[in-house]
């Protein structure tokens, strides 16, 4: 199964080898999210274009999703953004996400052969927070699985940032009731790398602090920027604790909307 995402893209964690995310359960442990059992697995997701312009062609509200018939000069393509108001012959450009083959909508009862997930041009990434379409949030379940496991990178020694922001990633799971909604900053190294789920990159830092066993030696970062797996980077961003994206998604600790330097 491939993947690629928008609602964007979410799904969530504790230290976690197989997420971008894996889910966790109370205790911390990971744990594997099943798809509603109503809704029919999700195929792979297909590379999505840079940018989807032309005009309306047809449109319908569904599941929290407006679905446009888009016709350009290359011929038309079904998309879906986040609910909004659009109307038949209009402009419309949209920033891709993710494209899925054979993508299945409970709520419309329809199968598209091909569908291109995305946000209009200009406005905010789709999450997951809020969706009622089942199959998408399936889709996302199904990117989760099919992520790939962290870099066998050795032993990972990183020294802590500086800055009264600064913590480890141990840290940041000890600290996570008093960090919640608070700026963090984190030096590790990067050990996996995701892009475009449920809108955002999401990547996971080490810096050998914490411990598998514990399940506070991995930290998961959305960003929209860009990092190679094995580098050493350094991500300033809002610390969550006990993130539910839904979908059977939650992590106990997580960094978000991180910038990242070197």
């Amino acid at each position: 199964m491939r993947l690629a995402l928008l609602v964007a893209p979410v799904i969530l964690t504790t230290g976690c080898s197989a997420s971008p995310p894996a889910p966790v359960n109370g205790s911390g442990s990971h744990v594997a999210a099943s798809p509603p059992a109503s809704v029919r697995a999700a195929q792979a997701p297909a590379p999505a274009p840079q940018l989807l312009a032309g005009t309306v062609a047809e449109t319908m509200d569904s599941g929290g999703y407006t679905y446009v018939l888009v016709r350009s000069a290359s011929g038309d393509t079904w998309a879906a953004v986040r609910q909004t108001a659009v109307k038949k012959g209009a402009a419309i450009a949209i920033e891709p996400s993710m494209a899925m083959e054979n993508f299945e909508s409970k709520t419309l009862h329809r199968t598209f052969a091909r569908i291109v997930f995305g946000s209009l041009a200009g406005a905010a990434p789709q999450s997951a927070d809020n969706l009622s379409d089942p199959a998408v949030l399936a889709a996302i379940q199904a990117a989760h699985r099919a992520a790939p496991a962290a870099a066998p990178l050795g032993e990972v020694r990183v020294d802590k940032a500086p800055g009264p922001e600064a913590r480890t990633v141990a840290e940041v799971f000890v600290q996570r009731a008093e960090l919640n909604d608070k700026t963090v900053a984190v030096r590790g190294k990067v050990v996996k790398f995701l892009p475009g789920i449920m809108g955002r990159n999401w990547l996971h830092l080490r810096d050998g602090s914490g411990s598998a066993a514990a399940k506070d030696d991995d930290l998961t970062v959305t960003t929209a920027a860009t990092a190679a797996v094995g580098e050493v980077v350094l991500v300033r961003g809002t610390a969550h604790s006990d993130r539910d994206f839904g979908a059977g998604y939650r992590y106990l600790a997580i960094v978000e909307d991180a910038t990242i330097s070197r």
